[in-house]
């Protein structure tokens, strides 16, 4: 139920299709979803709830995978926390570039 309020939140449909994002995953207590190519190299989007404050965490993330050595790698690319519903959307076209809405 969290993730889906959060992509609403985030414009559901016009989300998906000017950003690109897609295999949306609920984590539960969240939403995780692939990023198209932006301005970072943020290739995962991490959003959580902080029940207690009503709050947002998002955490933009490159993650990738080696065929050779089977190993995955993280790295961080940026971390936003106490990010109000009405702010997800301008932080996140102020990190990638991609814009959510015409």
């Amino acid at each position: 139920m969290v993730a889906k309020t959060i992509l609403e939140q985030l414009g559901s449909g016009k989300f998906i299709a000017m950003t690109g994002s897609k295999e949306f995953i609920d984590l539960g207590n969240g939403l995780r979803m692939n990023l198209a190519r932006n301005k970072t190299s943020a290739n995962r989007l991490e959003i959580i709830l902080d029940r207690e404050t009503d709050t947002y965490t998002m955490k933009f993330f490159r993650q990738t995978f080696s065929k050779k050595t089977f190993e995955v790698s993280k790295k961080d690319i940026a971390l936003h926390e106490g990010v109000y519903s009405d702010m997800l959307e301008e932080m996140f076209t102020s990190v990638t570039g991609l814009y959510t809405r015409l």
